[in-house]
């Protein structure tokens, strides 16, 4: 009867269960919270990479490893993670190329209208990962910019 009766260390029994679950809970609540940092941050990267396609495409125009030297630079992003592809499309038509329609596919007068796709790429290994569990987040942040 007093074995059930005694309350003495039933803190430090309930604190040595609850505490590491609250620490994982923790734990993964402040990653989860980094992983969509990055991606907001992955974004505005982007949305300036556009800007500046925009703002070099309006002048005498600049070359793509010219540009993608500015964009790594300003982004402070790996030359890896950056792709700069020109896309083509004429006229109306739905889908983007990536060869410049010649007059026998876009037949005068239609305009050819130019493009510059950008990709930013990058992979976070959340901490859980560590211990086995999940797997890498991959982000994929792709920006079509018209250029004229």
């Amino acid at each position: 009867m007093r074995l059930w009766a005694a309350q003495r260390g039933t803190m430090a029994i309930e604190t040595a269960i609850v505490l590491p679950v609250l620490a994982t809970l923790a734990l993964g609540a402040f990653d989860a919270s980094r992983i969509l940092s990055r991606q907001q941050q992955l974004q505005s990267a982007a949305n300036e990479a556009a800007e500046v396609v925009l703002a070099a495409s309006s002048g005498p125009g600049i070359n793509s490893s010219d540009l993608k030297t500015i964009l790594v630079n300003s982004l402070g992003i790996q030359p890896s993670q950056l792709t700069i592809e020109q896309r083509f499309r004429c006229d109306a038509s739905p889908t983007l190329v990536t060869t410049k329609p010649t007059s026998e596919t876009c037949a005068p007068p239609m305009p050819i209208y130019t493009y510059v796709r950008l990709n930013l790429t990058e992979t976070y290994n959340p901490v859980w990962t560590q211990f086995g569990v999940g797997s890498p987040v991959n982000y994929n942040i792709v920006r079509t910019v018209q250029t004229s």
